[in-house]
């Protein structure tokens, strides 16, 4: 596998499906990224917020394996970096295969802690009908694959672009599989 790396980095200001690509991001340590929709310390997805708005927000940062856009081509989607909603695009890591809790070093300063799987939604059918059958999927044993990519809270600020270096941090003790979050 290559080696770690940003591809692209989104964010929105509003809360939409697909982020529109930006030259950088700068990560805000316990709050997400600086003008994007999704930041803050509690919950910002909207239909979270509509059940319970004082959850904390698991959700700051969304990460996204760039891939899943081969994966999805074969059965006939074109999807580019941003357009599932994802803040920063990866190659190189196998982000649904981290433990809970695992760090990740974007670029020179900013760093992650994953928290779980997104859970892929029905908006992914309003981007692209049928999408969403290819981004959950079965595994061998009948368990249900979420291929959305991963959810993360910033630990360290600072700022991240297209081409940096992916450092992984395992956690120590038990490594537990990633979940919903």
């Amino acid at each position: 596998m290559d080696q770690p790396r940003v591809v692209a980095v989104s964010k929105d200001g509003e809360h939409r499906f697909s982020k529109p690509l930006v030259d950088a991001v700068t990560l805000v340590a316990g709050w997400g990224i600086e003008g994007d929709a999704h930041a803050g310390t509690t919950v910002q997805h909207r239909s979270r917020v509509a059940r319970d708005p004082s959850q904390p927000n698991l959700r700051q940062v969304h990460l996204l394996h760039a891939e899943l856009f081969a994966e999805v081509a074969e059965a006939g989607f074109s999807v580019e970096p941003g357009q599932m909603g994802e803040n920063v695009t990866t190659s190189g890591i196998d982000l649904l295969g981290l433990p809970e809790g695992a760090v990740l070093h974007l670029g020179d300063d900013a760093s992650v802690r994953v928290t779980g799987l997104r859970n892929p939604c029905q908006q992914i059918n309003g981007f692209e009908p049928g999408l969403l059958r290819a981004v959950l999927g079965r595994a061998e044993d009948g368990t249900v694959e979420r291929k959305g990519g991963v959810m993360s809270v910033v630990l360290t600020g600072g700022t991240v672009r297209p081409g940096d270096r992916i450092r992984v941090e395992l956690p120590d003790g038990e490594q537990r599989p990633l979940q919903p979050v």
